[in-house]
């Protein structure tokens, strides 16, 4: 009987585990520059009957509530900070789909039949998600929101009837600042809660430290042909970290140089002259590390409720660079990709991999390029302010093609209420070292969606479908009014700037990715608010001198020096001799009562 049920002990949890199966992994790429993407990926599946009945296995049952709650259909929130260089790192992670703007943005399909439903549960959802990731999202109010119509197509399978009970919302906060108050709850949300596994590297110290880093959290229902729907809880966290920055010691943080004899120097050049004249090779090519001094600590384990099938580490180096695992991890390699390698690891040892430098090919040649060549984006954007003045300004993308098709894609942008575009303006022109010059702006802009701002009640929404030649580059222009404020709307720090959320450029054609600029920084008319302080004293001090000469006018009793009535010096005398008997005369009597008793009188005669 006893054997029997500890088999039942061991069954039951595996069905549930497969009903709702897990799984992790960690990607690590070098970059050029001395940099290193690493992408933390987690996944949770719940059936949808489980999730309706309120049976949370690994489901979080913090964000379970608040999704039930909200009638909230698919939801995705990003924190970001930092950019990303795509000039010299290539093509975003995950295509950009798990990016977002600097600062916060968050936006969800959610069961509403009316605008005013929509608006209601959307208050609901940013602040129930303020509180249970430490964010300012209870600040997304009506003048950061918008509803997005080109933008934005849902990545869950939805029924077509579903999705016409659904409304779209789209929210922004860029100054934002993101820090590890974001990262704990984060954490917390997993099944090993960062205590093993990929997520026991996860260092607030080390992530906030990277040139760029994104988290991003997803959740979409799942239809698969064959099997129940489920829903699908997506956790990434990707970081670009500063190899030379991660080395450095913590007792030795401020960088030096390094002495003569450990410069590695590039033997090719022909002014090379060795212990004389060196020319360092190119950090490009010398990128070695080891997991603890990237991370901070090594990996614990593996997560007990992960799926076995999936490596939990990959590293994407070519064939040529060695590398080595801790004892006990297993390396895979796949025939279809040699460039990439995974590592099997054990659930209950630590495991660490040493990155070890390119060698050389031969003498006298320097070492080739140890990192695999990143791949070339479909498009370049950059956006910037135009124009001088506190009054009127401009807006310039510019956007740069640099393959062999034409691609095709949505450019949105969400602008504060302040910003008066003028529509009018929108211009989109090629460059002139373009080989298409010719080209019209209707051929360029297909299709135009504009939703004008209300003051103090919603931003302006600008959707543009864009379609741009092989090899050109297209300057997107318009021009706006900035608007003057009321005094109590400027911020603390009004002389900074007010932050204009980044544009969201989704690509169609020839494949799907997505693309954030740089936010801006917009300077707006400002007042000197010390003269209110300036004011006040002045005012101030008026008055005091005003009401003080007026009150002594009225209320004193102005008397000539003549109609003062004069006393005789003979009546001050006796008043002066009467006060100093009165006073003599309260002396005696304390003193008498001081004494106890009372002596009789003596006569002048027993006197004498």
């Amino acid at each position: 009987m006893r054997s029997l049920l500890s088999l039942l002990l061991l069954i039951v949890p595996s069905v549930l585990v497969s009903a709702a199966d897990y799984h992790e992994q960690l990607n690590l790429r070098p970059l050029p520059l001395s940099a290193l993407l690493a992408s933390f990926n987690f996944r949770a599946n719940t059936s949808l009957a489980d999730f309706e009945a309120h049976n949370f296995r690994l489901f979080p049952r913090s964000l379970g509530q608040i999704l039930q709650y909200a009638g909230t259909r698919e939801l995705h929130l990003r924190f970001t900070l930092g950019r990303w260089d795509a000039e010299s790192w290539g093509t975003r992670p995950w295509d950009g789909t798990r990016e977002g703007g600097t600062g916060v943005e968050l936006w969800a399909w959610l069961d509403a039949e009316t605008d005013e439903e929509a608006d209601e549960k959307w208050l609901t959802l940013t602040n129930a998600l303020s509180g249970l990731f430490c964010a300012s999202l209870n600040f997304i109010d009506g003048t950061r929101t918008i509803r997005p119509v080109l933008s934005f197509q849902p990545e869950g399978d939805h029924p077509n009837s579903t999705l016409q009970s659904t409304r779209l919302l789209h929210g922004v906060l860029p100054h934002e600042v993101v820090c590890t108050e974001n990262l704990t709850p984060f954490l917390k949300m997993l099944p090993c809660k960062g205590k093993a596994g990929i997520a026991s590297l996860l260092d607030g110290h080390k992530l906030f430290d990277a040139s760029f880093q994104s988290m991003a959290i997803d959740v979409r229902p799942i239809c698969p042909s064959e099997g129940e729907c489920v829903l699908q809880l997506e956790q990434t966290v990707d970081m670009v970290l500063d190899v030379d920055r991660s080395k450095r010691p913590h007792d030795n943080p401020i960088p030096r140089p390094p002495p003569g004899h450990d410069l590695i120097c590039d033997t090719t050049k022909p002014y090379h002259q060795p212990g004389d004249a060196c020319y360092p090779v190119d950090h490009l090519r010398g990128q070695d590390w080891t997991l603890s001094q990237i991370f901070g600590r090594t990996m614990k384990g593996t997560c007990p409720l992960t799926d076995a099938e999936v490596p939990p580490v990959c590293v994407h180096i070519p064939p040529t660079r060695d590398i080595f695992a801790s004892e006990g991890a297993h390396e895979i390699k796949y025939s279809d990709n040699d460039s990439m390698r995974c590592y099997q690891i054990n659930q209950d040892q630590e495991f660490t991999l040493i990155l070890t430098n390119a060698e050389s090919t031969a003498d006298g040649e320097a070492r080739p390029l140890g990192i695999v060549k990143p791949e070339t984006p479909v498009l370049y954007a950059e956006r910037s302010f135009t124009g001088h003045g506190q009054e009127h300004g401009g807006m310039q993308a510019i956007l740069t093609n640099p393959g062999d098709d034409p691609v095709e894609f949505v450019y949105m942008e969400s602008l504060p209420w302040f910003m008066r575009v003028y529509l009018h303006t929108l211009s989109a022109r090629i460059s002139a070292s373009s080989p298409n010059v010719n080209t019209s702006s209707a051929d360029i802009i297909k299709e135009i969606y504009y939703r004008p701002a209300l003051d103090r009640a919603r931003g302006t929404q600008l959707e543009l479908l864009v379609s741009i030649p092989p090899h050109c580059t297209v300057f997107l222009t318009y021009d706006f009014e900035k608007s003057i404020l009321r005094y109590t709307e400027y911020p603390p720090d009004a002389n900074r700037g007010f932050d204009v959320a980044a544009a969201v450029i989704t690509t169609l054609e020839p494949k799907v990715m997505n693309i954030r600029t740089t936010s801006l920084l917009l300077y707006l008319p400002t007042p000197d608010f010390s003269m209110p302080y300036n004011v006040i004293i002045f005012t101030s001090t008026t008055i005091a001198l005003a009401f003080g000469g007026l009150y002594n006018i009225l209320v004193r009793r102005m008397v000539g020096a003549n109609e003062v009535p004069r006393a005789a010096f003979k009546d001050k005398v006796l008043g002066f001799i009467e006060k100093l008997k009165k006073k003599r005369a309260a002396v005696s009597a304390a003193a008498a009562s001081a004494g106890g008793s009372v002596r009789p009188a003596v006569s002048n005669t027993e006197a004498k």
